[in-house]
């Protein structure tokens, strides 16, 4: 990474015209590094990834809210730094919670935290994930959801342990939240959690783990940057995943 900024030369390097030994090595290294990159594209297309285990699934998510016996269950896979996690809670997030009230979904948020590098405290998105875990723990649904979105609208704002414990009270979070999000007491746990949700992600992707991303059924759900259609047409039947 360069950070935008030019590479500072090598004020020691000098230029010289390459002999017949030098296009050699040349020669060589370019057969080795195109090795490499078939060999490596082989293994990659023969890998194989276990199917999705639900109850791994189930186990680390950070938050299960709808009823059990609801028809549908979907898992919500997301970074509290993530620009594009932002902009699917503005777009599907209403529609996410009114399905789980009407009993016709059944959801689970899985926080993940691979932006952590990203921020400039470095663990932004698990400090985040374990403030959410607090709530989730401690908290009814409506606490949880408020400080989801909360977190969404300030995903560029790394906020230490005391701002996003005062923002979780802000949002109806009780002392015993307020507390365990101001000690970072859940921050180890809900990066165990994630680990384990991102393996799960990653078999059903086959690698291409990505936030936000919606399962079904163990399955990627397409579509769902563009608004709650493909909530609706889940619910019509149509199951769009791939």
């Amino acid at each position: 990474m360069t950070n935008g900024k030019k590479p500072r030369e090598n004020p020691d390097y000098q230029p010289q015209a390459a002999g017949a030994s030098s296009y050699l090595y040349v020669g060589i290294g370019l057969a080795v590094v195109i090795a490499l990159v078939v060999g490596g594209f082989i293994w990659m297309n023969n890998k194989s990834y276990p199917p999705v285990d639900d109850k791994v699934l189930a186990e680390n998510a950070s938050f299960i809210v709808g009823d059990k016996a609801a028809p549908i269950t979907i898992d919500i896979f997301e970074d509290f730094h993530c620009e594009h996690c932002s902009e699917f809670e503005k777009q599907s997030g209403a529609a996410i919670r009114q399905n789980v009230i009407d009993g016709k979904i059944r959801a689970r948020y899985h926080m993940l935290n691979f932006l952590d590098g990203a921020s400039d405290s470095g663990d932004y998105s698990s400090r985040a994930a374990g403030a959410a875990l607090c709530v989730a723990r401690n908290d009814d649904r409506e606490v949880f959801w408020k400080l989801h979105s909360a977190l969404f609208q300030r995903w560029n704002d790394d906020l230490d342990n005391q701002k996003i414990a005062d923002l979780a009270v802000a949002n109806g979070a009780s002392p015993v939240s307020r507390d365990c999000i101001a000690a970072g007491k859940l921050v180890d746990e809900a990066r165990t959690m994630a680990d384990a949700s991102k393996g799960q992600l990653s078999n059903s992707t086959e690698g291409q783990v990505a936030t936000p991303t919606v399962l079904l059924a163990g399955k990627q759900v397409e579509n769902i940057g563009s608004g709650p259609g493909w909530l609706d047409e889940i619910l019509a039947g149509a199951r769009p995943t791939k």
